[in-house]
């Protein structure tokens, strides 16, 4: 039961990924027609694979990671603090320092990680990268041979379904109606690629990352039953 776990032993966790270049032409021939290839789908007729391509950070063959951001709770006897940071920059120095903090703090099987469609994003979306960077995966994304029960893995998403595999509830949705304060007050996922690539603000993409980040950690206390985080309980480091 989710009441049982020890919120000092989760990592929270959102990424944030944009079209692996900014423009459809740089991209080589082989790898426009495998990107036509695989939208076929999802585009039909509707958009040529060139005017789809801003969607493109969806996939991990064909995006990269600009920003990881990652929180977690101290208790101090009654005193609750949550503290928030993130990786941006290079993809290959996010990875690997994102890999660094697992390895060296969040190791030991006591600890999860925690993501809202983590299971289906940002989870894979890290080890498919790392593994496309040639990054060895860290334990906690090492999934091969695993039983589902041995998988340290929470899903905010996963949670609030109860079971109803038809459904999905996005983040803004659901902090919605569970009463959070929304962290897409000022871009939301649609925007990444032209506030990245563009606007050149990645300010901007690191606080709407962590505004995700601390979004997942209040839909989780407000399925345990307990009080949300306020202003001052947050600790940007």
């Amino acid at each position: 039961m989710i009441s049982k776990l020890n919120l000092e032993n989760i990592l929270f966790l959102d990424i944030e990924t944009v079209p692996e270049t900014q423009h459809y032409d740089q991209l080589d021939a082989v790898k426009q027609d495998l990107w036509a290839s695989k939208t076929q789908y999802q585009r039909k007729d509707q958009y040529t694979p060139e005017a789809f391509y801003e969607r493109a950070g969806i996939w991990a063959e064909f995006g990269k990671i600009v920003c990881i951001s990652v929180g977690y709770f101290n208790f101090n006897g009654s005193q609750r603090k949550f503290r928030v940071t993130s990786f941006y920059g290079d993809e290959i120095k996010i990875l690997n320092d994102f890999k660094n903090l697992l390895e060296t703090h969040y190791n030991s099987a006591k600890y999860l990680l925690c993501a809202h469609n983590g299971k289906e994003f940002d989870f894979p979306y890290i080890a498919r990268r790392m593994i496309i960077n040639n990054i060895e995966l860290p334990n906690k994304l090492n999934l091969f041979g695993k039983k589902p029960w041995e998988i340290p893995h929470l899903d905010t998403l996963d949670l609030w379904k109860f079971g109803d595999y038809k459904n999905y509830t996005s983040l803004k949705l659901l902090t919605n109606v569970l009463g959070i304060p929304s962290p897409k007050d000022d871009i939301d996922g649609s925007e990444v690629y032209q506030v990245y690539y563009e606007s050149k603000e990645i300010d901007r993409i690191i606080i709407y990352c962590e505004k995700d980040t601390i979004a997942v950690a209040q839909i989780l206390l407000r399925l345990r039953g307990e009080n949300l985080l306020d202003a001052s309980e947050i600790l940007h480091i």
